[in-house]
């Protein structure tokens, strides 16, 4: 099934089945009223849901209509939580060397995890506004799991079983304020702006042979400013989606809804680009003795979109946004 939410001037949106083709949907309700809805009652409506969405691809149910993407918030405009990892441990080590901090502990044994501010996503085609350009702006090209219900101390292997949908995101961030913040030893907060998603949410079976040990198997393609800036595999991904859930449920349950990203898609193939800009500039430092790709400034554009692996289009639809100063843009 793929899901996708509509805004209608309502905190959690209109929730709506959308077709395989990307072009047909259908109105969820009144089976589930919002996506955190339908996740949070999972077992009760899915049998329906599924009932409705082979209706919609066999256009033999009433109400079908022209799906619009740049209609969509976040698939879920807000959830009880968000948590992001740096799964892809190439960037992770990247990073070590762009914010000149020492190698963190075990981090080849036990992932690195941030809790991210979950109460206003972004959607695929809003407006990013950002208070100043100094704050070194920049974009993060990631998968991420919505979850059920997490038991405290759940495996690996059981932790998959929890995953409801599979969704792409931008994880927009702020270079420039990110080093003293980790300092601090609290985490992430001014650095970390509101998150975006690509307009699709979509259950694992949709991905087929791409969701293979927890991970997403499929190419992240990323423009800036309409050049080509890579197209990193999710396949390389270090801890697997299972790992991560288990690591975040290690001492707490996690209630559904729960949203746990990658990291940053990377690869150690120098060919397949970068995801993010500050990515891209610890490169050219190692390279070329200097960073030459600034970070955004407002008007600047990034579009992201996963491939199937033969060059179609993918299944979460495409973040196409631009950077404007805040009290500017459109949401």
């Amino acid at each position: 099934m793929r899901f996708a939410t509509l805004k209608n001037g309502t905190l959690d949106g209109r929730l709506v089945l959308v077709a395989s083709d990307g072009q047909r949907a259908v109105d969820a309700a009144p089976i589930a009223t919002s996506l955190l809805a339908a996740v949070q009652n999972w077992e009760a409506v899915e049998p329906a849901l599924r009932e409705c969405a082979a209706a919609l691809e066999a256009g033999t149910t009433a109400g079908i209509f022209a799906f619009d993407p740049a209609a969509c918030s976040a698939p879920l405009p807000r959830s009880p939580q968000w948590l992001d990892a740096s799964a892809f441990l190439n960037h992770g080590r990247l990073m070590e060397r762009a914010f000149n901090t020492p190698p963190i502990p075990h981090f080849d044994t036990i992932p690195v995890m941030y809790q991210g501010a979950s109460d206003d996503f972004l959607g695929p085609h809003d407006d990013v506004p950002m208070p100043s350009e100094a704050d070194g702006i920049d974009f993060e090209g990631e998968f991420g799991v919505v979850c059920g219900p997490v038991p405290m101390g759940v495996t690996p292997e059981a932790a998959l079983n929890c995953v409801r949908l599979v969704v792409q995101i931008n994880d927009w961030s702020l270079r420039a304020l990110g080093p003293h913040e980790m300092k601090t030893g609290f985490g992430f907060l001014q650095a970390k702006p509101s998150t975006s998603f690509a307009p699709l949410a979509v259950t694992p079976d949709e991905l087929g042979a791409a969701w293979q040990g927890g991970r997403v198997h499929l190419r992240l393609h990323v423009d800036s400013n309409g050049q080509w800036f890579g197209h990193p595999h999710g396949g390389e991904m270090s801890f697997s989606f299972g790992q991560l859930i288990a690591h975040a449920a290690r001492t707490r349950r996690l209630t559904a809804g729960t949203i746990i990203g990658s990291g940053t898609v990377s690869n150690q193939a120098r060919d397949a680009g970068s995801a993010c800009l500050a990515e891209r500039r610890v490169i050219e430092i190692l390279d070329e003795g200097a960073a030459k790709t600034p970070f955004m400034r407002y008007g600047d554009s990034v579009r992201m979109q996963a491939r199937w692996p033969d060059g179609r289009e993918g299944p979460f639809g495409v973040v196409d946004q631009r950077v404007v100063a805040a009290g500017t843009g459109a949401r």
